[in-house]
């Protein structure tokens, strides 16, 4: 069994690791600052959006968000259900996603989108607190407002359509 100081020290490392998360959420939701996001991440971070792309490195995740909003130019992360193991210097994480958010097409008309993830993370302590080593996200829906997930459950190829 382990000691009281163990347990604690576990209980400050999962907290730590949720304002992580939630950071994240508010860098996000605050324009996708990109030097926000990135400043979460390792030097060699992942950031993996399945049909969103997958940027590896700080610097390739600061430049991919640098463009982020002005394709999503309103976005609410609601993250839930966190499940954090921690092993020493090194935790994994799992969480979902809902997110209400707005997409510019390339005809520069927004409409409302519906996203559902499941974010599978990992993280690692570095001299700054927890980083990300790994951020994975698997997409679960992408759909318009109007109809919702129910008529069209994902947005033909999840991007910038004309349709």
């Amino acid at each position: 069994m382990a000691s009281l100081e163990e347990r604690v020290q576990r209980l400050e490392d999962e907290s730590a690791i949720k304002v992580l998360k939630g950071r994240y959420c508010e860098y996000c939701d605050n324009a996708y600052d990109p030097d926000g996001i990135a400043s979460l991440f390792v030097e060699a971070g992942i950031w993996d959006g399945g049909f969103m792309g997958r940027f590896e490195g700080r610097d390739a995740i600061r430049e991919h968000f640098a463009g982020t909003s002005a394709v999503m130019g309103f976005a609410i992360h609601h993250v839930t259900n966190p499940i954090i193991e921690v092993d020493g210097d090194r935790a994994r994480g799992q969480w979902y996603l809902w997110q209400p958010c707005s997409q510019t097409r390339r005809n520069g008309e927004s409409r409302g989108i519906w996203l559902a993830a499941r974010y599978r993370d990992r993280y690692v302590r570095t001299g700054d607190g927890w980083r990300f080593e790994a951020m994975i996200i698997d997409p679960k829906l992408f759909a318009p407002y109007e109809g919702g997930w129910v008529e069209t459950p994902f947005i033909a190829g999840g991007t910038r359509d004309d349709a």
